[in-house]
């Protein structure tokens, strides 16, 4: 299969974001929407780690509860939230992903994020020919990452796929993959996975 894409950037700009009266209007039905897009773009990886895969929708719903929740009226305090949130939207030819280790226990915590450091430079997206693409720390994050002793709960991911890789990953099958040795995992996309992420690579 040969793939084509665009080449238009999907960064968000202030006049994607709604003033507060009118995400008010919006915001059950977007928040609905939001849910059902997040379930299709989640996938499961072993017990308690979860990879959530981010668009430009996605992105822009946290966008709008950051600011309903800290009360941001300004265009200069949403621009700092666009400066801080926009990294996460995918550009063509990217996935960008956050992930979730779901621990709920002080215990579990203790024991397992120190046993997770280095997870963020372990993942990576097995393709049908064996091609691996890594994930790489999306570059702020990775800035903040100043602990060798323990991980963070959350970190914010990026794959980078050449035309060949998009190609392949469009045929499937395709698994997310955790090679890190204490939390050795693997997960298989469903072919719905497949098609919302190759939305992002080729800008469908």
């Amino acid at each position: 299969m040969t793939t084509t894409t665009s080449s238009a950037s999907r960064k968000l700009t202030l006049d994607d974001i709604a003033d507060a009266r009118a995400y008010e209007r919006e915001r059950s039905e977007l928040r609905a929407d939001v849910i059902e897009l997040r379930r299709r773009r989640r996938v499961q990886l072993g017990a308690f780690v979860s990879v959530s895969f981010e668009n430009r929708e996605t992105v822009r719903y946290q966008i709008q509860e950051m600011a309903r929740v800290e009360k941001l009226f300004t265009d200069e305090a949403i621009s700092d939230e666009l400066d801080a949130y926009n990294p996460l939207v995918p550009e063509i030819g990217e996935l960008k992903a956050t992930l979730f280790i779901e621990l709920t226990s002080d215990d579990s915590i203790r024991t397992w994020l120190p046993k997770l450091v280095g997870i963020e430079r372990a993942i990576c997206l097995r393709l049908e020919d064996g091609t691996e693409v890594r994930a790489v720390p999306e570059r702020n994050h990775a800035a903040q990452l100043t602990r060798s002793d323990v991980t963070s709960a959350v970190h914010y991911l990026e794959f980078t796929f050449s035309p060949a890789e998009i190609d392949v990953f469009a045929d499937g099958p395709v698994e997310l993959v955790c090679e890190l040795s204490a939390y050795r995992e693997h997960a298989r996309l469903t072919e719905n996975a497949i098609g919302e992420l190759l939305g992002d690579l080729v800008g469908g």
